[in-house]
């Protein structure tokens, strides 16, 4: 992986994120990801040729569990009545949108 990122990079890797970036975030940016970057870099190099894969860092036995269990929820009536353009009817009431606003 390069570290040697540039600032066309990362403004090409924020456009596809959707993000508008102003000239001293682009500049943070390079040199953050870049540093990033030179992490994987140290982490490919370690030697992993007796560590077997796994799937689970924590012991399956050992990793605590919980009954699966009904438990009491909120009153939706209650609920719906005290929502923003509520509907009773439905069950559903409107929120604001969040994306692609």
């Amino acid at each position: 992986m390069p570290t040697n990122l540039t600032r066309a990079d990362v403004t090409r890797i924020a456009a596809l994120a959707r993000l508008e970036l102003t000239e001293d975030e682009t500049t943070l940016f390079v040199e953050q990801l870049a540093a990033i970057l030179s992490y994987f870099e140290d982490l490919q190099r370690a030697d992993t040729t007796n560590v077997p894969p796994t799937a689970q860092v924590a012991v399956l036995a050992a990793a605590p569990w919980r009954e699966d269990a009904d438990r009491p929820s909120l009153d939706r009536d209650l609920l719906i009545r005290q929502a923003p353009e509520g509907d009773r009817d439905a069950g559903l009431f409107t929120v604001p949108r969040v994306i692609g606003s």
